[in-house]
């Protein structure tokens, strides 16, 4: 074979480092961008000679190439590719890589490491950072205490509630924060300390408290009930000016037993529908009631309402990739699902992805298991275990024929379990990891597949 010499090739880079020669192209290193030292090191004309580990280059002149994180990596510490990365001046491809969703891997996940916390306090809930690059805020007691995309980095502030129920991210750095006993819902400055920007409330309500939250690309959305318990509403706020712009589903109660006294404990916004999922539940001596309701929020109309009783949920999610609403039964604890496109027709039911077995109200298996989605798997909690549901591609599914629900195999695997570990009370995802609470525990388990990234 005749292969040209590169020696006169002016495109072709040669970079020493350590001791190893390195080549590469110029539209490789200007990736990095102009403020970088590989960027500057494709104006060189000469062989550069650069002062530092060879390996550590190799892996990040692969992510350069690539945006993906090279199965070597493995060997190396996520401290050493750090160190490196701001060395050069691309410590966000490195970001890019570790987080990437794509890197995900559900059935290879393995327990890498423990974040720890301050305090005697267990976490209540946790949040991803909004912008998908694995880091995490978890709340616990009347701390927030956040983690950067290492992991390596935390800072913790104190805020005004004795215990913050609901945490959400709504700008790098900017949290929204509420509590089910503290009125109000505070916007956090992180960076400033932790400084509360603005509270947030239910407009012509004196005072209320704030049951869950949840955000799209242009919405925040905050569930409040008043201080009383009679009424209960859905809040929309412009996501970049927080000025309210509209009130869903309000609920005034008149009299005992009424289903309008469930205010509603968990928001989704499904993207690909243009809707805000909604669902609440409550335990009576009859049993466990709730709803699940699916609002359009432009037209400020409900397109869709599950009542729920029976064997209730005790937990609920949606799967946009997978096109389904998913539930874990609070009788049964038997995860069901429906499709999306069923929604609103005469023929939706819940199908039972497990042993589907008739249950008194009063048995409660699935008291405390939460359920999420994350990519093409759902994940539910049950006891100090893991269930993950896959769906199985038949034919007729791969060709598009979803709308026939007969057709949906899912498959099961569980994990995570363990001698003597504690129930779980808490998922939730961020780029390639996930991440776990457990009752009892001041700490937060971090997953991820062994294969795909640095040693942590």
């Amino acid at each position: 074979m005749n292969i040209p010499a590169t020696a006169h090739e002016p495109n072709v880079i040669s970079i020493n480092v350590g001791g190893r020669i390195f080549q590469t192209t110029k539209q490789t290193l200007t990736l990095a961008g102009t403020d970088s030292l590989l960027s500057q090191l494709a104006t060189e004309s000469t062989t550069r000679f650069v002062d530092r580990d060879p390996g550590l280059f190799s892996v990040l002149l692969y992510i350069l190439r690539t945006g993906n994180l090279p199965a070597r990596s493995a060997s190396f510490d996520v401290r050493d590719l750090i160190e490196e990365s701001r060395y050069y001046g691309i410590e966000p491809f490195l970001i890019d890589s570790l987080s990437n969703p794509s890197q995900f891997e559900a059935f290879d996940l393995r327990k890498s490491r423990i974040l720890q916390l301050n305090g005697r306090d267990s976490p209540s809930t946790i949040a991803p950072t909004s912008n998908g690059g694995g880091g995490l805020h978890v709340a616990h007691g009347s701390k927030i205490t956040s983690f950067d995309w290492s992991l390596r980095r935390k800072s913790t502030v104190l805020t005004s509630f004795s215990a913050v129920d609901s945490l959400l991210e709504i700008s790098p750095g900017v949290l929204a924060a509420g509590a089910t006993d503290f009125p109000g819902l505070q916007i956090i400055d992180l960076e400033n300390g932790g400084i509360v920007r603005t509270t947030l409330n239910w407009e012509n309500v004196a005072s209320s408290t704030v049951q869950a939250t949840g955000s799209s690309s242009e919405f925040l959305f905050a569930s409040f009930e008043s201080s009383r318990r009679n009424s209960n509403s859905i809040m929309v706020y412009d996501l970049s000016t927080l000025l309210p712009l509209l009130e869903l589903d309000r609920c005034d109660v008149y009299g005992a037993g009424n289903d309008s006294a469930i205010p509603s404990n968990k928001l989704r916004w499904i993207q690909s529908c243009n809707l805000l999922m909604v669902s609440g539940s409550h335990a009576s001596p009859s049993g466990v009631s709730g709803h699940v309701r699916f609002w359009d929020v432009r037209s400020r109309s409900m397109v869709c309402e599950i009542k729920e009783r029976g064997d209730c949920f005790s937990d609920v999610t949606v799967s946009e990739n997978l096109s389904a609403v998913f539930k874990v039964g609070v009788a049964s604890g038997e995860v069901f699902y429906t499709d999306l496109r069923g929604l609103g027709g005469k023929d939706h039911q819940w199908i039972c992805l497990g042993e589907e077995k008739k249950r008194g109200v009063n048995e409660r298996k699935g008291v405390g298991c939460k359920i999420e989605s994350y990519g093409n798997h759902v994940f539910c909690s049950k006891g100090s275990g893991i269930e993950l549901w896959s769906e199985v591609i038949t034919g007729l599914v791969g060709n598009a024929r979803r709308d026939v629900l007969e057709e949906r195999v899912f498959r099961k695997n569980s994990f995570a379990a363990g001698s003597g570990e504690n129930k779980i009370t808490g998922l939730a995802f961020g780029g390639s990891r996930m991440f776990v609470t457990r009752k009892d525990q001041q700490s937060i388990e971090v997953w991820q597949s062994p294969s795909r990234g640095v040693s942590m």
